[in-house]
């Protein structure tokens, strides 16, 4: 599947025609058809005009779903993860270790004592 075969996909999730998408992302119609057709690539002011929404410009782009709250997963936990990923390896390692505290058996006694 390219990225104008999920680009149409998710116009059609969201309920959108062609002309209506063109118009969020800023483009006019024939390059929304192209974009769909693969005669063209959308840009990263397109695709962040058409994330603002629903589109899931993840998928679009690499064929994966974006985690969402109804897989088990909450938008403070993906906020989490995108503060991690943006981390330098050591304060990765800092944060690691104090996880690991907290969630043995010592340190979840230490923590409920502070509570």
């Amino acid at each position: 599947m390219t990225i104008g075969d999920r680009l149409k996909e998710e116009r059609s999730r969201l309920g959108f025609n062609q002309t209506d998408l063109a118009a969020v992302g800023g483009v006019g119609k024939t390059t929304q058809i192209n974009y769909e057709k693969g005669a063209g690539c959308p840009d990263a002011s397109y695709l962040a005009a058409v994330a603002e929404k629903g589109v899931d410009v993840l998928y679009v782009l690499t064929g994966e779903r974006r985690p969402s709250s109804a897989e088990g997963i909450s938008a403070e936990e993906i906020a989490l993860v995108m503060a991690y990923r943006s981390m330098s390896d050591a304060e990765r390692s800092v944060l690691r270790r104090i996880s690991g505290s907290i969630t043995s058996s010592e340190g979840s006694q230490k923590l409920s004592d502070k509570l």
